[in-house]
């Protein structure tokens, strides 16, 4: 029996874990009786992730992830009582969704209270399929704040008197005993193994099933390897605190000791601290190494940040030492993604190309073949489709892929409209979508800061935009309005402009909400009834070395400046950009 201040303590540890937790509780009974608007997230084991769901009319159904960014993230994350949103998530499978597709175009501030308060098309009006259904990462309730630092804080008041009670093992009643393998053979040839116990309290160990610490059970044996050894105690410590300091040196073993153990929400707040560091190392070894070690511990967030970095910064992992031994099963992720950063879709290409030749020996054809296959075609420049058989390096090995390939790709830069074609333009296909190209055809850099050598306006050699002192950065950038061949020489002009003040937007007919503020406007109208529809993006790299955001445009603005709507993917020391303006034209 525990003296009677231990028992009080532990029963309001008691009390406040399951008041911590009644988020799930509330969560489970009103989706049992949905009202019109409620959101939920579906198809994750996580709480705090999932494709979003809305239900109206009776039904629930998904939101298509046309203009879906931080703010819609942050307004669901908010209905649901979460903190906030980690991040968004654009075409990830969680399962196959059912229903209906019931908002398609949203857009809101990142200030309503609920989802349906956004602007959108209409219940139901979409052209999108299950696709492209959005998702979110809720920020969960965590003890760690996600810093630099690695430092915990302490939200709970009665972690000082727990953790206390456990330093002392006053009144513990389950033993923990926890082997480590020495390294060396017994005389039976069997693994001489290192045994330490630890006395814990069974009131606080039965709240995590995997030690069964049921009524009739007062022990458990569990193995921990060598390396986080000196981490166990301070592991089981956190099952009382439910806080922890993180050091670069725990962080890893932490995070597997509560994949091993079960405990979820350590393991997702550890993961997202993984974000911090990624963009340190430029060998990009670390981040394949978290990458292979998010699959094999199943920490979904954590696979997810690797890859999109990795997407993200595509062109730096290219000319990285781990490139030419990059695992297939991550390329692969890579090639279908929508958000992977390159000049074009020729350079991937040749890019894929070079990895086969130098892979060739332990690919099987077909294997290469199904990477090929993830190569958009049509949206390779027509230009460039032409010099293929000649000065691809795999087209004699794959001729009837590549001619196949080939054809589609011509069908759609010269029969775009015709009802044939248009049947052939699968919308769920993603051959037919633009990734985030940044060539000089459909982008435009801006370098706010940076002097010029004249008090005029002047542009540096790859776009940059080099500003008078008291002048707002701004450039025009001309594109075709589709990458089509269809549309060669019907150009529309854009003017990019980071925005430093009220005034500057105030001069422009605009309403900003911070600053700076980054504008992509068209200055020249264009056919609506064209079928094609712009769904632009904002690159932020951070000290010309990677980039740490990628966002939409809402109408013609995008806001740079972290604030409560908007919290960066990527730490960026000193917030020192470069801005990437992205031109995405898609035909819907």
């Amino acid at each position: 029996t525990c003296s009677h201040k231990i028992c009080l303590l532990l029963s309001s540890f008691l009390s406040m874990f399951l008041e911590e937790h009644t988020d799930l509780t509330f969560y489970v009974k009103r989706n049992s009786e949905p009202s019109e608007g409620n959101v939920r997230l579906s198809g994750s084991e996580s709480p705090s992730e999932g494709r979003v769901e809305i239900y109206h009319d009776g039904k629930w159904g998904t939101v298509c992830d046309d203009n879906w960014d931080i703010a819609e993230a942050q307004v669901v994350c908010r209905q649901l009582n979460f903190p906030g949103a980690k991040s968004v998530v654009i075409g990830k499978d969680y399962g196959t969704a059912s229903g209906p597709i019931w908002l398609d175009e949203i857009a809101c501030t990142g200030k309503e209270k609920q989802l349906v308060s956004c602007q959108f098309s209409g219940w139901g009006k979409t052209d999108c399929t299950h696709k492209e259904d959005a998702g979110v990462v809720c920020e969960s309730r965590s003890n760690i704040d996600i810093t630099r630092v690695f430092k915990a804080k302490d939200h709970i008041g009665l972690s000082g008197d727990l953790g206390q009670i456990f330093d002392r093992g006053t009144a513990c009643d389950f033993l923990i005993t926890f082997q480590t393998p020495s390294g060396n053979k017994k005389d039976d040839g069997t693994e001489e193994m290192i045994e330490t116990t630890i006395c814990a309290h069974k009131a606080i160990i039965m709240l995590y099933p995997y030690f069964s610490a049921s009524a009739g059970a007062n022990n458990i044996t569990v193995t921990v390897s060598k390396p986080c050894q000196s981490y166990f105690t301070s592991f089981i410590r956190y099952l009382y605190t439910r806080k922890t300091d993180i050091t670069y040196s725990s962080a890893m073993c932490l995070h597997q000791l509560a994949s091993d153990f079960g405990i979820k929400q350590l393991m997702e707040d550890i993961g997202r601290l993984f974000s911090n560091v990624l963009p340190d190392d430029a060998s990009f070894h670390s981040q394949v190494s978290l990458y292979k070690y998010a699959v094999e511990s199943k920490d979904l967030v954590l696979e997810e940040n690797c890859v999109q970095y990795m997407a993200w910064n595509f062109q730096n992992l290219t000319g990285s030492p781990v490139w030419a031994d990059l695992p297939v099963e991550l390329l692969r992720r890579l090639l279908t993604r929508s958000d992977l950063v390159v000049a074009d879709e020729y350079f991937l290409l040749q890019t894929l190309e070079g990895w086969i030749t130098n892979n060739g020996g332990s690919l099987s054809s077909e294997n290469q073949a199904d990477l090929l296959r993830l190569i958009r075609f049509p949206m390779i420049p027509a230009e460039k489709l032409y010099e293929l058989e000649t000065k691809s390096l795999l087209f004699s090995a794959h001729r009837d892929l590549y001619r196949d390939s080939v054809l589609k790709a011509y069908q759609f830069n010269v029969l775009l409209y015709s009802n044939l074609t248009q049947l052939k333009l699968a919308k769920e296909n993603d051959d037919y979508k633009p990734r985030i190209y940044t060539g000089e055809t459909w982008s435009i850099t801006i370098v706010p800061g940076a002097k010029s050598s004249s008090s005029q306006n002047s542009y540096g050699r790859y776009g940059g935009y080099y500003p008078s002192p008291t002048e707002s950065p701004n450039k025009q950038l001309s594109t075709p309005l589709h990458s089509s061949l269809l549309f060669k020489n019907n150009m529309i002009t854009w003017e990019a402009n980071v925005l430093k003040t009220q005034n500057e937007c105030s001069r422009r007919g605009l309403r900003c909400e911070s600053f700076p503020a980054a504008r992509l406007a068209l200055r020249n109208q264009y056919q609506s009834t064209s079928g094609v529809l712009f769904r632009n993006r904002l690159l932020l790299t951070c000290q010309n070395r990677y980039v740490c955001q990628i966002q939409g445009f809402k109408g013609d603005l995008a806001y740079v400046s972290t604030n409560d709507t908007q919290v960066l993917a990527y730490p960026c020391p000193d917030d020192k950009y470069t801005y990437t303006f992205v031109v995405r034209p898609e035909y819907v």
